[in-house]
């Protein structure tokens, strides 16, 4: 396996603000012997913490583990409060435009890249699906490198959507600095179109946390403009459970985490974006 750094603002050229992240982690398979010429579906990985941190139970063990499914995996260290919206979309906008355009290089198929987002990484996740086009991100990376940056797929984990009740509404004070008059904007159901990418979304249904209603209006949104999507509503657990294995727990909540009934979604998403083409495949296949 390699892993690499790559600092995004550095590679586009934009000014780098005091404060803001914009790094990228990758992920590598090294060439096995007797496969030198394999090229691989891509994810990257947008974890969360409600735009006041960025989770690491979120981010290395989910690269590791579509590693595992065969993914080169790529994951984004974005800004976070007090640094507020936009950069946090430009950011996650520049990561998936690097990965397209260095898919030769980087062993992997253009056309089959995914992002997953856990709680506020999958409002930004979303909004990646949706906003990519927002005059904000053409206006750093230009029409055409913007329209590279809609992923194929989205994965979406206990998502945060919207600002409506019930919400974790700490997530929009955080991205907008309690900057009401962005609420609607950024909530995601409202920019879903024909053009948004399908999405396999999952949450439970007693978190806490961000109220599973968040995805409900996600998936409302999908099937009013005719965008296939896959829902699971699992009946019991706690917010931020990750992988659901005791690798990702917390100290004192293991029983919590550690929930191996939850640890399914992993295959069922692998499985929903291996019927959409996301598999191993060798060159010219």
């Amino acid at each position: 396996m390699v892993i690499k750094k790559v600092d995004l603002y550095e590679y586009f050229g934009v000014e780098r603000k005091a404060g803001v992240q914009g790094y990228l982690d990758l992920y590598l398979h090294e060439s096995t012997e007797g496969a030198p010429n394999r090229v691989r579906p891509a994810m990257l990985v947008l974890a969360g913490g409600g735009y006041g941190f960025v989770s690491k139970r979120e981010q290395e063990p989910i690269a590791l583990r579509y590693m595992v499914e065969g993914f080169n995996a790529f994951a984004l260290h974005y800004s976070v409060s007090p640094v507020t919206f936009p950069a946090q979309l430009i950011e996650a906008c520049m990561a998936m435009c690097y990965v397209r355009e260095n898919a030769k290089k980087l062993c992997i198929m253009p056309d089959k890249i995914c992002a997953v987002g856990f709680s506020a990484g999958g409002h930004l996740c979303a909004s990646l699906s949706n906003m990519y086009n927002f005059k904000e991100v053409i206006d750093v990376l230009g029409e055409n490198r913007a329209k590279l940056a809609r992923p194929d797929a989205s994965i979406l984990s206990y998502p945060v959507i919207t600002a409506k009740e019930p919400t974790h509404i700490g997530s929009f004070l955080n991205l907008t600095n309690a900057n009401e008059n962005l609420y609607q904007r950024l909530s995601v159901e409202n920019q879903v179109t024909i053009d948004t990418p399908p999405a396999f979304i999952w949450a439970t249904f007693n978190d806490g946390c961000v109220p599973c209603e968040n995805s409900f209006a996600y998936a409302m949104a999908m099937k009013k403009v005719g965008v296939p999507f896959e829902l699971h509503i699992f009946e019991d657990g706690v917010h931020g459970i990750s992988l659901a294995t005791k690798e990702v727990s917390t100290e004192g909540n293991e029983q919590a985490i550690d929930r191996p009934e939850l640890n399914v979604w992993v295959n069922l998403s692998v499985t929903w974006l291996k019927n959409r083409g996301f598999i191993l495949k060798n060159k010219g296949e």
